[in-house]
């Protein structure tokens, strides 16, 4: 009875009191946890995002709350200021903020998720780079092991002042996003970028270190620079270029000791004072840079930074009428980093899913047939395998005479509709490469071969890290390099007509949910004797 008419009491001061509606009026809305207490320990309310704190307490709304439970939300929210608890669930820490309301006889309760930092706290001294952390007055809070070269060639140790000016150029750099972040110099002759991250959460701004001791070695000595640049004198003369600018010297049409184009130094010099985009675009022989002009007053000249940005541009230059095509030659996200004006793109990818497929017996079929049939016959075994990558989601690499490779696992940074889409064929691209190799065996054996008899197929798969990017410059493909894919290619050279053989990795990623047949050992070239499997079908 004593709970039943506390929870009346507060829901009619609630329904009273003006101020209420304003904290209520969405509560189920908040992505935060947010509860409510009695002053004799019931819960009153919680939100969705309250269940696991709810569930590790064990009350639901409408129960009392554990007495220890209780007593410390008490104790926190009357202390000045009001302190948090932590409460933990699973691999999941939140703290909980009790706000005592003397007018509605209740405590209100709310949760933040803080399993990020505890975890950023739990491991701060084995990031090999340098992690600081300042106070809003610009104390030195925090420095990890890899921060010692800077905290000794500053003269500081935790809880002290940072030097003024530092602090000054720290706070400039939070406030304009495109400033560039302060350089300082460490102990042994090295120099560190900081860049600080605020983070009002928790009171503090994280200030990240790297080493930018060998771009300052690479600035000193610009010949080493695999890019352009150059230095012109204010009045427009050409005093230095390294190797790397011939082609820019020539979009320049000048050398080094020559005056420039008055009307294009004067496109260089209003680029330079651009305040977001001091740059312009030259072309030299084919290849197009984008020229950042940067004034260097303390030498009184201008210096000149080109990047080929000629990949990007041949991309957009192909535009919308041919996006159907470069689709084909590359993944979407890919061409999306092209058109970015990414010139190297090189990813590293930790779990891939690689497969390839050749035709049994194709080299001596295809001495046996016309021209026009051979690329009949192939175009409808790849056009099979196109159809099927495209069912399971996979993302076709190349075709190599009548081999064909395929690989999931590429799909896990799409952002926007499809992201959920792309989540889950990372989650379960080894299970549809399996599944495509199985529809492969099963879709080409009806292709009928110059004999009439259906085509037999090898099949070989394997999971692990690859490497992918492009290369090239004009006829640029997108490809896929590392042991997983060598691996891959030899399970399907030693592997079995119209069968799909895997190795130990494949046999432990599948064998849940596949029925695997043992084979025994298969001598494999470069890694000797090893144990593989037929993947028969899901189970």
């Amino acid at each position: 009875m004593r709970v039943a008419a506390s929870i009346r009491s507060v829901k009619q001061q609630l329904d009273d009191r003006a101020a209420v509606p304003g904290m209520d009026r969405f509560p189920d809305q908040n992505p935060h946890p947010v509860m409510r207490m009695s002053e004799t320990g019931v819960l009153l309310y919680a939100n969705a995002a309250s269940t696991p704190i709810c569930e590790t307490w064990g009350v639901e709304v409408g129960g009392a709350m554990p007495a220890a439970t209780a007593a410390a939300l008490w104790e926190a929210a009357h202390q000045s200021p009001p302190s948090r608890i932590e409460v933990a669930h699973g691999r999941h820490t939140f703290d909980v903020l009790a706000i005592h309301v003397p007018e509605l006889d209740a405590y209100n309760l709310y949760g933040t998720d803080i399993t990020a930092s505890k975890f950023v706290e739990r491991f701060p001294d084995r990031n090999p780079n340098p992690v600081l952390r300042m106070t809003p007055a610009g104390e030195l809070w925090y420095a990890n092991e890899a921060s010692g070269p800077i905290t000794r060639a500053l003269h500081v140790e935790v809880g002290d002042p940072l030097p003024r000016p530092l602090v000054d150029q720290l706070r400039a750099a939070l406030a304009d996003a495109t400033a560039r972040p302060p350089d300082v110099a460490g102990e042994g002759g090295l120099t560190f970028r900081l860049k600080p991250v605020e983070i009002p959460e928790f009171g503090f701004i994280n200030l990240y270190g790297t080493d930018i001791t060998a771009e300052r070695a690479i600035d000193r000595f610009p010949n080493q620079n695999p890019n352009p640049v150059l230095r012109l004198t204010r009045q427009g003369r050409m005093t230095y270029a390294n190797p790397a600018s011939e082609l820019v010297r020539k979009a320049l049409r000048a050398e080094v000791g020559d005056e420039l184009d008055p009307a294009l130094f004067a496109r260089l010099i209003a680029a330079c004072e651009h305040p977001t985009d001091p740059t312009i675009e030259l072309q030299g022989d084919g290849t197009i840079y984008r020229i950042r002009v940067v004034a260097v007053a303390e030498f009184d000249s201008i210096n000149l930074y080109g990047t080929d940005i000629t990949a990007a541009r041949r991309v957009e230059e192909l535009g919308a009428a041919n996006e159907a095509l470069l689709l084909n030659i590359l993944p979407a996200s890919i061409a999306e980093r092209l058109r970015a004006g990414e010139t190297v793109i090189a990813d590293r990818f930790d779990d891939m899913a690689v497969l390839f497929a050749d035709v049994v017996g194709f080299t001596e079929l295809a001495s046996r047939l016309e021209p026009s049939e051979v690329v009949s016959l192939l175009n409808e075994v790849f056009s099979t395998c196109d159809r099927l990558a495209d069912q399971y989601g996979l993302e076709k690499i190349k075709t190599v005479g009548d081999a064909y490779m395929v690989v999931g696992g590429l799909h896990h940074d799409e952002v926007g509709p499809d992201a959920d889409r792309a989540a889950h064929r990372s989650a379960t691209h080894a299970e549809d490469v399996a599944d495509m190799g199985l529809a492969m065996l099963a879709e080409l054996a009806t292709v009928r071969s110059a004999s009439g008899a259906g085509l037999q197929v090898r099949v070989g798969m394997h999971v692990g890290p690859a490497v992918a990017g492009v290369i090239g410059r004009r006829k640029f493909i997108y490809d896929v390099w590392g042991d997983t894919v060598n691996m891959a290619s030899r399970l399907e050279s030693t592997g079995v007509p119209d069968r799909l053989q895997v190795a130990r990795e494949g046999y432990e990623r599948l064998g849940g949910r596949f029925e695997l047949e043992p084979r025994g050992l298969v001598d494999v070239k470069g890694k000797g004797a090893i144990e593989t499997w037929f993947v028969v079908r899901r189970r």
